[in-house]
């Protein structure tokens, strides 16, 4: 900081000498060859975080170069955000509720406020909040800044399937549905996957060095995301007989097409035939398949094996006798 400030005071290029003379810190130097290691460290760092650090020399005279930083190019340009511009940088300022990236977000409204940009913190009809609480969300975000490849064991499938490790090329962490996912290279799939934040079982741990990691251009995180968790395409619809006041849960997914004897005939998106036949199958005789066939004879297998699989209680006279007797007489 020192040093920026000494080199944004001057217009003209100041030699190391001058720089070492007066840049707080730089005179506790042993030798000279110390400072010249501290002074090419810390160049080195300014550059790196974006300082336009300028190297020449002041005339044809000078022997030696030296340094300055434009004030015109290292100064924000002026800011001017619109009424809905401002109010989207605090909707963004309240999104997170993790303490590092909170004190993030608001340290920049400050730095907008003393631009003269007035932005309203506390109100506002939209209160969001993005929670970060999962513990491989910090690793992955400074692998993905610094450009290094991690490793980590992660659940297949779900939070009780198997642990394999994987080994990604980071590209970026989204958020998508109300979760937090990584977008990257899987090494050991050779594709382009997304992985669960809430899935990795353990520790991240960083490969190689930094900016090894190059993100393809024009890449739709999102998009890859989307690929993996949406819902598989509709394909058709089933209309579904479903008793007054049961199977509440079907009802959320479906709409009523119109009321029906003991009930309403309801019409859901049919998106996989044997996942829905599983579902209703489910509700026994509280849920009736109208429509399609291939739908009808799905559940009848589903139910044919529900009882196959209890044949010998129902034989033995067990308290499972009497099951199916509510059942359509097509099903029984």
């Amino acid at each position: 900081m020192n040093l920026v400030l000494c080199l944004l005071s001057t217009r003209q290029f100041l030699p190391a000498e001058k720089i070492r003379a007066t840049v707080a810190g730089y005179a506790d130097a042993a030798t000279d060859e110390a400072f010249f290691r501290m002074f090419e460290r810390d160049k080195t760092e300014l550059r790196e975080l974006g300082v336009p650090l300028e190297t020449g020399r002041n005339s044809g005279f000078d022997t030696t170069d030296g340094y300055r930083i434009a004030r015109h190019d290292y100064e924000l340009g002026e800011i001017d955000l619109e009424a809905d511009e401002a109010a989207a940088v605090a909707l963004a300022a309240r999104l997170w509720d993790t303490p590092g990236l909170a004190g993030a977000a608001h340290g920049a409204v400050l730095k907008l406020r003393a631009a003269g940009v007035e932005v309203d913190e506390t109100g506002g009809p939209v209160q969001a909040r993005v929670r970060a609480v999962e513990p491989a969300f910090g690793a992955l975000l400074a692998a993905v800044q610094t450009g290094q490849v991690v490793t980590f064991p992660h659940h297949r499938g779900g939070p009780t399937g198997e642990v394999s490790r994987r080994t990604v090329e980071p590209w970026g962490v989204v958020s998508a549905r109300g979760r937090w996912y990584l977008v990257g290279h899987d090494r050991d799939r050779a594709d382009v996957r997304s992985f669960r934040l809430s899935r990795i079982a353990g520790p991240v741990t960083t490969l190689g060095p930094p900016e090894a990691v190059k993100v393809p251009p024009g890449v739709d995180l999102l998009a890859v995301v989307d690929r993996g968790v949406a819902p598989p395409p509709v394909i058709g619809t089933a209309l579904l007989w479903v008793a007054a006041g049961r199977a509440n849960g079907l009802r959320r997914l479906g709409r009523v097409v119109r009321p029906a004897d003991g009930g309403d005939e309801l019409e859901i998106d049919l998106r996989s035939l044997d996942t829905v036949a599983r579902w209703v199958a489910g509700f026994g005789p509280d849920v009736v398949v109208l429509h399609p066939p291939d739908l009808v004879a799905a559940v009848r297998r589903a139910w044919v094996g529900v009882a196959a699989a209890h044949a010998d209680a129902l034989a033995a006279g067990s308290p499972t006798d009497g099951v199916g007797a509510g059942w359509p007489e097509a099903v029984r």
